[in-house]
């Protein structure tokens, strides 16, 4: 028998929910803002038979399994691809005290150009990228590919002979290497629950941190050990080793790396249904489903019309400009007044503190669900780090402020790169669309941040150091915001009242998403 259930606040624009026999429900919703009024349609749904007919002790026992499996499987790859991802885009800064400023005979600002061009195609092709990559659901075809690409642009910089050489290579490395991190942080989002997610991503970015405690190790043993073998200096060894080293591991990924739950060849039939329905219940909403239901431009529609979405693109814009001083921390740590080869030993502690504390921070967050003090208290250590940096030539102090600066960033960052997902999470074309387009203008701070760095401006970098702290407090303000929103939309959850974007109490789905009704972390 069909009925119709009226909500209570008609001012709000909220005007009733009707269900009927076929199990669908029809809702009438306001924006979450107060604007124009949507209309939503859901059909109730139902555990797969798999699924429905475990008990809770088997379920359990299974989605432990299940989750340990996917972690296995996935993990290792794309935190190893995200190594080198990281290796090929910033060698050069390594690339820099090997001798590639002396033998090309650029100036201080033609080398910034060349940091910064990368994030000119960086930028360009990260929205484009992750919507096709939704559309096809194929990410171990796609990465893998997309790896082997800039592998080779890598290698070929060993090639350049001028400064004109230099920046065509390193923007067409940005414009290729900006598939992957977006598109790997929306391929985890496919595969984990909100509450999984946080520690995942940090595993991953783990593998850009990890990166640049291992480059400055490799060019230290390529400065050391092949400068002028063949007849190359040691800069053009360094790409031509990284780049071949990129090649060979995206071959192995063709071999290793899963594509979504639904079409996934090495899970049980059980295991599949058990793997699309936990994310099911965890959101509300279906994910990934088939290409059909993927449209490139609805996604990128209800993306930027989310206000979350924008003050989320700020807060990661304001991080990653606070982080720039890590694409010339070699220089940074050559103001110490050690050698090349010291220099380039000395910038890898700060970047394995940095694993530690941001897996520790992310365990932390995924186990008690929350996001803010996760991300601002981190950013405070920044700002402390730059205050430290930019007052004192003395070399402990110094070092000590170099010691806090990479950790005081992105530990709290890679918290945010979950809470996007978190906030954002449904419809999939959307999410992958506002995971691109976050990523991508957060970079462009690079762009500018490249010309705040001349050696001129060393040892304490005032400039640059007044900048990236001015950024880190910006950002706490807008973690500030977005929680103080997402505060007001988990009352009017609360109250039943349904938000776009977002499920609320009594919608037919099983599990979290129907028994405490879907909220987004805090």
């Amino acid at each position: 028998m069909a009925f119709a259930g009226h909500q209570h606040d008609h001012a709000l624009g909220l005007n009733e929910v009707s269900y009927d026999d076929d199990k669908e429900i029809t809702q009438h919703i306001s924006s979450e803002y107060g604007l124009e009024q949507t209309t939503t349609t859901r059909r109730k749904r139902e555990a797969p038979e798999l699924v429905r007919n475990l008990s809770s002790e088997e379920r359990e026992r299974l989605e432990r399994a299940l989750v340990r499996k996917i972690d296995f499987r996935l993990l290792p790859m794309i935190i190893l691809m995200y190594i080198m991802n990281y290796l090929d885009r910033n060698n050069i800064a390594s690339a820099r005290l090997a001798g590639l400023e002396t033998e090309l005979n650029l100036s201080s600002v033609q080398y910034n150009t060349a940091v910064s061009i990368l994030f000119v195609g960086y930028l360009l092709m990260q929205v484009p990228s992750n919507l096709f990559l939704n559309k096809i659901g194929k990410p171990a075809i796609y990465l893998p590919t997309v790896m082997i690409i800039w592998g080779m642009i890598s290698a070929c910089t060993a090639a350049t002979h001028s400064f004109g050489g230099l920046i065509a290579i390193r923007f067409m490395l940005g414009f290729v290497e900006a598939a992957y991190f977006p598109g790997c942080l929306f391929y985890l989002s496919a595969w984990y629950t909100r509450k999984e997610l946080g520690f995942r991503t940090a595993m991953l970015y783990s593998g850009s941190l990890l990166s640049g405690a291992f480059s400055g190790l490799i060019a230290a043993g390529i400065v050391s050990g092949l400068n002028g073998a063949r007849g190359l200096l040691a800069w053009r060894w360094l790409f031509i080793i990284e780049g071949a080293i990129t090649i060979v591991i995206a071959f192995g990924a063709f071999f290793l790396l899963p594509n979504f739950p639904r079409t996934t060849t090495w899970l049980t039939e059980e295991e599949r249904q058990l793997a699309v329905w936990r994310l099911d219940e965890d959101i509300g909403e279906d994910d990934w489903v088939g290409s059909k239901q993927q449209t490139f431009f609805h996604g990128v529609k209800l993306a930027f019309a989310d206000m979350k979405m924008w003050i989320l693109m700020v807060m990661l814009l304001c991080i990653v400009s606070s982080g720039s001083v890590t694409n010339f921390f070699p220089t940074v740590v050559k103001t110490l007044g050690y050698s090349n080869i010291i220099s380039l030993l000395l910038t890898a502690p700060p970047y394995v503190l940095c694993v530690i504390t941001s897996l520790l921070n992310a365990w932390h967050a995924d186990r008690t669900g929350e996001r803010y003090l996760h991300i601002v208290l981190p950013l405070c250590v920044c700002v402390f780090a730059f205050i430290l940096g930019a007052a004192t030539t003395s070399p402990a102090p110094r070092y000590v402020a170099m010691m806090l600066m990479v950790p005081g960033v992105y530990t709290g960052y890679v918290v945010v790169l979950a809470w996007i997902s978190n906030t954002l999470p449904r419809p999939p074309a959307k999410r992958a669309a506002a995971l691109a387009a976050i990523n991508a203008v957060s970079n462009t701070s690079s762009i500018y941040a490249s010309y705040m760095y001349p050696e001129s401006a060393g040892p304490r970098y005032v400039v640059a150091f007044s900048v990236d702290c001015a950024t880190a407090f910006v950002a706490i303000c807008m973690a500030t915001l977005l929680r103080t929103i997402l505060v007001r939309l988990n009352k009017k959850l609360d109250r039943g009242e349904p938000v776009e974007g977002a499920v609320a109490v009594g919608e037919g789905v099983l599990g979290e998403a129907a028994t405490k009704g879907f909220r987004f972390l805090l």
